[in-house]
């Protein structure tokens, strides 16, 4: 278990740096700050389950889905970054084994993604704070959100690393992803009331669901739905991850 931590530590500390959190906490913040307000002239009300939310509470409540995924990246900048300058053929030749190269991995973005919620429900609270209904099921259901959207969404950064051979077509391929995944998704604006075959694209999405177990949580809403979509949220974790081991275990030297 040893080297597991040791490699955690130094993904940690080449990934933690003042660059990125500033990224982590201000680009979320423009966001929820400048849009959130902004966009009220245009939306006054957001329909939630049996409430009605205002645009900024959210937007706010979007966000933490949003930064999750986004803090995931990192998986996949760190393997591209070991292939690319050759550090991944001297970890193996290190002390180390690729399974705990894969399990660093894994243990990095969870650890990172519980940051990242952690930031921006803090940051968030003073605009969803009239909406929020806290129950026993709050901390659960956001640290599950958290931890299987990490793993979700960090399999497929790894994914797209592995696969890649350019610089230019890792950062095209992840960036045109990753956006993708931010704006089909009812992170910015709900499913209802949307055309319906943008509505049907949004359950393509796992950011969906990740955003949508999220505001259960927060917003006190659990039933049969959000159940299923946390069971869809687990299931399409252990696949892409099952998948992204594989590749790892694979990658040639």
């Amino acid at each position: 278990m040893y080297p597991v931590i040791r490699l955690v530590n130094r993904n940690l500390t080449i990934s933690l740096n003042m660059g990125f959190l500033i990224w982590q906490v201000v680009f979320p913040l423009i966001y929820i700050f400048v849009a959130g307000f902004a966009y009220t002239a245009l939306i006054h009300e957001v329909p939630f389950a049996n409430k009605r939310l205002d645009y900024p509470a959210f937007i706010a409540s979007g966000m933490i889905g949003f930064n999750i995924m986004n803090s995931t990246l990192v998986s996949g900048i760190i393997i591209w970054n070991d292939r690319r300058h050759g550090m991944f053929e001297q970890i193996l030749v290190g002390p180390f084994t690729r399974t705990q190269y894969i399990l660093s991995n894994v243990y990095t973005i969870g650890i990172i993604g519980l940051i990242s919620a952690g930031l921006i429900t803090a940051v968030g609270y003073p605009l969803f704070f009239e909406s929020v209904e806290f129950n026993i099921l709050t901390i659960p259901l956001v640290v599950f959100a958290s931890i299987t959207g990490s793993i979700l969404f960090g399999s497929i950064a790894s994914i797209i690393s592995t696969r890649l051979k350019s610089s230019e077509g890792f950062n095209v391929v992840i960036n045109t992803v990753f956006l993708f995944f931010a704006f089909v998704s009812t992170a910015f604006y709900p499913a209802e009331g949307a055309p319906k075959i943008l509505a049907t694209a949004f359950y393509f999405n796992p950011l969906t669901y990740l955003v949508d177990v999220v505001r259960a949580g927060i917003f006190g809403n659990f039933n049969s739905f959000v159940g299923l979509e946390m069971l869809v949220l687990a299931c399409g974790s252990a696949v892409l991850f099952v998948i992204a081991t594989k590749l790892l275990s694979k990658l040639e030297l």
